[in-house]
């Protein structure tokens, strides 16, 4: 997981990228850094920890931060635990790049842009999916809108699905950070571990292939994960809170979660560049997003653990 890149310490800073869920922050990030390293579906609420992503150029380092969703759907310890981690990231950072979807303004975005406003630090707004307006003289009259809503220090619109306008917003997000030394080594993209990817590349399995309501009650914990002759050996663990679920997830003769893990191991191959034996069981933990001690044992007490 490495990128290639001369780093040569002009301006270096951390970056929360916030906003309601499912307006691509993570396709954001990914865009940004040339490599997927966050896990993206179009359901809301994919993105459950803050994941770091480090964009190296010899301008500078950025620190990106990736957060989940900031939402008011529902009061499970889940929805809870997502929306602290979000507002977690406000509260340490040089810049906030705020992502909204142009040409819409929910409930949602302005709860988001509340806690932005509550954390006092400098926002450029990224208006996101410029590729899907129906007609592209609708940006003006929305962007005049947003900018009457904030005192942005600047509103980029952008095309993260297809990369328009990614290099101004590195170059207006890296103008916006302080002078200063690299943190990282130039070749490192992130501070996760390979284990926690290979529970998120799972995760994302169970995300895209299920329906609405499943991959919210589904959970990935990695029990082994050892290299071994050159290959990874990687036992997971999916949790679901009901066996009608289990039965979901595993299918008619184990056919569903047999393509579910393949797509997975396909998927952690390429990003570990190494083979991967992967097992995969279900198990059920029953009502384990509405209980907080659930979630902390499963790896969302403390979201820098992984």
């Amino acid at each position: 997981m490495t990128e290639q890149a001369s780093v040569s310490a002009a301006r270096c800073g951390r970056v929360a990228i916030v906003g309601r869920p499912n307006v691509g922050k993570s396709t954001l990030l990914n865009r940004i850094l040339g490599q997927k390293i966050a896990i993206t579906s179009h359901k809301a609420q994919t993105t459950r920890h803050s994941i770091l992503g480090i964009h190296s150029s010899a301008e500078g380092q950025i620190l990106f931060v990736d957060t989940p969703g900031i939402h008011g759907r529902g009061e499970s310890a889940l929805n809870r635990y997502l929306n602290r981690t979000a507002r977690a990231a406000l509260a340490d950072t040089d810049l906030i790049l705020f992502v909204i979807e142009a040409g819409r303004w929910t409930e949602e975005d302005a709860r988001a842009l509340e806690a932005v406003a509550a954390a006092g630090v400098d926002c450029i707004a990224v208006v996101n999916k410029i590729d899907r307006l129906n007609r592209r003289e609708e940006l003006l009259p929305y962007l005049e809108a947003l900018a009457a809503r904030h005192g942005f220090r600047a509103l980029i619109p952008v095309s993260a699905a297809r990369g328009d306008q990614i290099d101004a917003l590195i170059e207006s997000t890296l103008a916006a950070l302080p002078e200063g030394a690299p943190i990282y080594p130039e070749d490192q993209l992130t501070d996760r571990s390979e284990r926690f990817f290979a529970a998120e590349l799972l995760r994302e399995q169970l995300t895209q292939r299920y329906g609405e309501e499943l991959p919210y009650r589904t959970t990935v914990e990695i029990e082994r994960f050892e290299e071994q002759d050159g290959r990874y050996q990687i036992h997971a663990l999916i949790w679901v809170e009901r066996p009608s679920q289990k039965a979901i997830i595993i299918g008619r003769r184990g056919e569903a979660l047999k393509a579910a893990a393949t797509q997975a191991r396909l998927e952690m191959q390429k990003l570990f560049d190494c083979p991967v034996h992967l097992e995969v069981w279900v198990k059920v933990k029953s009502s384990w997003s509405s209980d907080e001690a659930a979630l902390s044992s499963l790896g969302y007490g403390d979201d820098r653990e992984a």
